[in-house]
């Protein structure tokens, strides 16, 4: 899985989130369900034991808000975090690896043709692609970020 897929993910959601339902059990810890805990499609649904079924992952509904996403998640970090002009910043929101490393090898990926030894030049090309490529998989971004 590419950086990039992994970006996605975290604010989609996985395809492993998509493919097993979510039930919140008693102490609101979302838990996947096991073959015990779904029901067959001859069986009369019965509602979850120990909580209730948690929402499907966004992307199984269509276009998210992604800055209300990465806002919420810059609150859950507990950092000040600058995402709408900082890849690093995104990523860490995100709880992803932002080292230079992990950019040079997003760049690569995307298809950069500068120098990866000029980080900065680097970091904003792909701030700029990475908001653009969430907006063109169905991300719904604020327009002054185009």
């Amino acid at each position: 899985m590419g950086i990039f897929d992994k970006i996605k993910n975290a604010i989609w959601g996985s395809d492993e989130e998509e493919a097993a339902p979510v039930i919140a059990d008693a102490s609101s810890k979302p838990v996947v369900a096991s073959a015990s805990t779904t029901t067959s499609p001859t069986a009369a649904p019965a509602p979850p034991k120990t909580g209730v079924a948690a929402p499907a992952p966004a992307a199984a509904r269509g276009p998210v808000d992604v800055a209300a996403i990465l806002d919420a998640a810059v609150k859950r970090s507990g950092q000040k975090l600058d995402w709408r002009k900082s890849i690093v910043d995104l990523m860490k929101a995100l709880g992803l690896d932002s080292s230079l490393g992990a950019r040079k090898e997003l760049a690569a990926e995307l298809g950069y043709t500068g120098s990866t030894s000029d980080s900065a030049a680097m970091n904003m090309w792909l701030h700029k692609q990475v908001i653009q490529k969430l907006k063109d998989n169905g991300g719904q971004v604020p327009a002054e970020l185009l």
